[in-house]
């Protein structure tokens, strides 16, 4: 069977950093204490205030400006919901006002994935434009994608990390390429076929 027909990678989004901002000053005191159990402020440690959402499983930093930071998503609609759910909370407890509308800016998405192929990343580094291998720092080779524009950083069991990508059809898009850039130049690992003593031998021979 050929590479084409055997492997096919597989992606999986493990987080989305997303900056969220509204057009009202937030108070941060009156979450506290109306969130006890799902938040952390301190303000001499930190200006912002951890909320935790459990479902969907997302932490949102909540400053006083009205900006927020939120992680842990693991799709963009799982994003929104969660967003929408914090200001429906923020909004049931007259937090913040029910006009506003926030803004989603999503700023990276880290995803893994997994070629299904192992890889020659002396040769990947070698014949791959802007990419760096040191394998005394580090066991996998950096690849640096200008579009979609993200990095990439690639092991040679074919699986990799994918960071830097603003939208999900970016990260498909990033290992896509690079699996057709890795084919196109024989990086990739023919695939070991495990043979028994009988299949070595022929089904007629014995030892």
């Amino acid at each position: 069977m050929s590479l084409d027909a055997e492997a096919k990678p597989s992606i999986k989004i493990e987080n989305i950093v997303a900056t969220v901002s509204i057009d009202q000053n937030i108070d941060l005191e009156k979450i506290e204490k109306e969130f006890d159990s799902n938040v952390e402020y301190d303000p001499d440690q930190f200006p912002g205030l951890i909320f935790r959402l459990e479902e969907p499983r997302v932490t949102a930093l909540i400053f006083k400006s009205g900006k927020m930071v939120v992680t842990g998503a693991k799709s963009t609609q799982e994003l929104i919901t969660a967003v929408k759910k914090i200001f429906y909370i923020l909004k049931s407890k007259g937090i913040v006002s029910g006009k506003v509308r926030p803004r989603i800016q999503i700023q990276n998405i880290v995803a893994s994935a997994n070629l299904g192929v192992e890889v020659h990343l002396e040769k990947a580094a070698y014949l791959l434009e802007n990419s760096m291998y040191e394998p005394e720092q580090f066991p996998g080779l950096i690849y640096r994608l200008d579009e979609p524009r993200v990095v990439l950083l690639l092991f040679s069991s074919g699986k990799m990390v994918v960071t830097g990508a603003k939208k999900e059809e970016e990260v498909s898009k990033a290992v896509e390429k690079v699996f057709q850039n890795l084919k196109e130049k024989g990086c990739i690992r023919e695939p070991e076929v495990d043979l028994s003593v009988e299949e070595m031998l022929g089904e007629d021979e014995e030892l």
